[in-house]
């Protein structure tokens, strides 16, 4: 979550707001250039959190409100099926521009996931772990 920001064009910076490795109460932040120049900010709490397959959390500040999830399948050909869920509504200000803001952020969400696929494809991505031989 916190490399985020090398392949999503509107998140600025994440910071991971608890001390520890991630797991189910793990909070971050983040911070949104929106279209139009505005600034966000954006808190989620994980709920749910089985790496490398699954995070799961809530929005819990910031003008969204609902949850969010990803899911990672390994597939037979050896490639990776990414789901991302998330129902939200607009609060505050951005409620009022939900209509126009809706279809702007549906297609960042698939460009965004477009260039995180050249991203991981690039070498830059995490690497796997190597499981070690077996004796």
């Amino acid at each position: 979550m916190l490399n985020a920001p090398k392949w999503t064009t509107y998140l600025d910076k994440a910071e991971k707001l608890n001390v520890g490795p991630p797991g189910k109460g793990t909070r971050y932040r983040y911070h949104l250039r929106l279209p139009g120049g505005h600034k966000v900010t954006l808190e989620v709490e994980q709920d749910v959190f089985a790496k490398p397959k699954t995070s799961a959390g809530r929005f819990i500040k910031g003008p969204l409100k609902g949850t969010w999830s990803y899911t990672l399948t390994q597939r037979k050909d050896g490639s990776t099926r990414l789901v991302y869920d998330m129902n939200y509504e607009l609060g505050g200000l951005l409620r009022f521009a939900g209509g126009l803001l809706g279809p702007q952020y549906a297609a960042g969400i698939r460009e965004n996931f477009e260039s995180l696929k050249r991203y991981i494809e690039a070498g830059k991505g995490p690497k796997p772990k190597r499981e070690a031989p077996k004796k």
